[in-house]
């Protein structure tokens, strides 16, 4: 009696005890706008409002927009369209892609390291904009005046120098505005700690702001991509409601022109120094998120054919003008600031918390109906923040449970509480009165060559290990086309050269942190640097375990640990076709397109695409021959 090959074998036809050992589905975005509303989200956060526009301005104003836009197409998009690609293919997280080339599995480690460490000091920022947000709520802005136990004598209150009508100029150089003292002697109560190694006490009211900033991020992450896929509706639109808002606000008051020239006027000159291009590349290697695992995640739970040629389009570009709107929503407001007091622009504007946190909330203070605009500000701040660590927490659980889908995925709702509660613990170091020093050394640590190192890596192992033309040939199956020579270029020379010359030009330009006057310790400086260069060592020691696990001489072991796994490919079998059937369990068909297409039906468009690949590949063996 013939035996049916098992790919005959329909599945319904099988024995249905097999079921029970396979582990649980992954999941999907629910809707079709969950993915692009997701990915809109995590890019587009706290660094296109308090990062972008100092850039611009500290760069050549208008002109640093022909650096940024050249560096976007140079090294921002490509990576992008990398990075969702390899995520689509496989339907893995950052670790368990790495089946495409074992050997570098580290590099999916320097991944989890990063991401964990970022996670934990970004939701203190969303804590300090939930203290601020709740500050808001009030008849009067606790920041306007002075006068408060936690006021100086330096403190200098503008609304009296406005009500006193002064005919002489008052000398602000010495004086400290309300929202400054507010920021650093109520709100972080820095006065408290002498320095990073003595940072004082818990701020309880902190410490209460990041657990309920952990809780939202829990309960928004629950059921997954189920439930952050529908929150995305509301915090990735919401912001450009407020952030519209804003601009109309602050482009209709007086003296707004003054901060959008400032902001805007080109000074050519400035293309000339290399700062400004390593600046824009910069700005679009943090701006986009690549490097962090969270577009690669994303993706994974896409259907196999989703159209992320477009989207990586959408999104790049969306968070491009997103950045230079927020531009002109702040400076048109600085503008107006700077009107008021009687000072040259360049002595208000700030980045980072100084802008979120002090100057802003001063400027606030000078509008009719200021905490209602405060109140806007800050949950526009907050539903920026709050996407982007929805994707940081994706990542680390998706890439963990990929690893262990038997045991983890099942209890995915405990083991995310679990990763939260330990995220949360270990940022209490930033709820005490010196927790600022901390944040700032993890800010400016743990992100740092570590992610350029982790995505060179990654550009060089998939174009050069696992092969550009089989790279190609993947996208051409999932897609239905090959990507053209634009990425082709990106991805063999120009994305990894200028994200070299990044990392060569952070180590030469190696400046020591700091925050306002106070200088860090060499003992911190060490601590800083260990961050960085811990995720780098994680890929030496990826190669070592990877190599270990194999067989033969060692140059042998290699080589088998750098092929891609037997279970590479698409995770679904009706979307294994062409070269990847004949990797399935069971699989002794000659043929194996031919049985595939027996299987699922008649021959699709995609299923075109894999006869046109198969001949691709047997074409090449001939020629070999």
């Amino acid at each position: 009696q013939p035996v049916t090959p098992e790919l005959l074998v329909s599945p319904s036809s099988q024995d249905g005890d097999l079921g029970s050992e396979c582990p649980e589905d992954r999941g999907n975005w629910t809707g079709r706008l969950d993915f692009l509303l997701s990915c809109i989200g995590y890019c587009v956060g706290l660094g296109n409002v308090w990062r972008f526009p100092y850039r611009a301005y500290t760069n050549g104003g208008g002109a640093f927009l022909v650096p940024y836009f050249i560096m976007l197409a140079i090294c921002g998009i490509p990576i992008f369209f990398m990075e969702l690609s390899l995520g689509q293919f496989s339907s893995l997280g950052p670790l368990a892609v790495w089946k495409i080339s074992p050997l570098f599995k580290g590099v999916g480690m320097g991944t989890i390291l990063i991401v964990s460490l970022v996670a934990i000091y970004y939701n203190m920022i969303i804590a300090y904009v939930l203290f601020y947000l709740f500050a808001s709520l009030t008849s009067n802005l606790p920041w306007q005046h002075c006068g408060n136990w936690w006021n100086t004598d330096l403190c200098l209150d503008h609304h009296v120098i406005k009500a006193g009508n002064t005919t002489f100029p008052v000398n602000i150089t010495n004086t400290v505005s309300p929202s400054e003292e507010y920021w650093s002697r109520y709100v972080l109560h820095i006065q408290g700690s002498s320095g990073i190694g003595n940072p004082g006490r818990i701020r309880w009211n902190l410490c209460l702001c990041l657990l309920l900033s952990w809780t939202i991020v829990y309960l928004c992450i629950l059921k997954g991509v189920k439930s952050s896929g529908k929150v995305v509706y509301f915090t990735a639109t919401f912001p450009y409601l407020i952030l519209v808002m804003l601009l109309i606000r602050g482009v209709t008051l007086e003296g707004a022109w003054k901060g959008i020239r400032f902001y805007l006027t080109p000074q050519f000159d400035h293309l000339l120094s290399s700062k400004v291009w390593i600046e824009a590349a910069l700005q679009i290697f943090y701006s986009l998120g690549v490097g962090f695992g969270g577009l690669l995640t994303f993706a994974s739970y896409n259907t196999f054919h989703q159209n992320i040629y477009r989207d990586t389009f959408i999104v790049t570009l969306g968070n491009a003008i997103t950045s230079i709107l927020a531009g002109f929503a702040i400076f048109s407001v600085l503008g107006y600031m700077s009107q008021e007091l009687g000072v040259p622009v360049n002595q208000v504007a700030k980045a980072g918390p100084g802008l979120a946190f002090v100057v802003y909330p001063q400027a606030m203070t000078m509008l009719p109906l200021s905490p209602f605009w405060s109140f806007l500000f800050f949950f526009m701040l907050l539903t920026l923040g709050l996407d982007s660590q929805f994707a940081f927490m994706e990542t680390i659980v998706t890439a963990v449970t990929d690893e262990f889908p038997y045991y983890l995925r099942p209890k995915k709702a405990s083991f995310s509480a679990v990763i939260c509660i330990a995220l949360f613990l270990m940022g209490l170091i930033l709820t005490t009165e010196g927790g600022m020093y901390w944040l700032v050394l993890l800010d400016d640590y743990s992100a740092g060559f570590g992610l350029m190192v982790v995505v060179i890596t990654t550009c060089l192992v998939v174009t050069r290990v696992y092969g550009m033309k089989r790279f190609c040939r993947d996208i051409h199956m999932m897609l239905g086309f090959k990507p053209g020579p634009y990425f082709r270029a990106c991805w063999m020379v120009l994305s990894p050269a200028t994200m070299m010359a990044l990392l060569v030009y952070n180590i030469i330009k190696y400046q020591p942190s700091e925050y306002g006057s106070y200088r860090f310790p060499p003992w911190a400086e060490v601590l800083g640097i260990l961050m960085g260069v811990l995720s780098c060592l994680m890929i030496p020691v990826g190669m070592v375990v990877a190599v270990l696990q194999e067989e033969g001489t060692l140059w042998e072991r290699v080589q088998q640990a750098s092929r891609p796994a037997m279970d590479w490919g698409p995770s679904l079998e009706e979307n294994r076709t062409g070269m990847y059937v004949t990797s399935l369990a069971g699989s002794q068909s000659p043929k194996p397109l031919m049985v595939h297409m027996r299987k699922y039906g008649g021959i699709t468009s995609y299923e075109n695409t894999a006869i046109e690949v198969d001949r691709e590949i047997e074409e090449e063996e001939e020629s070999m021959m």
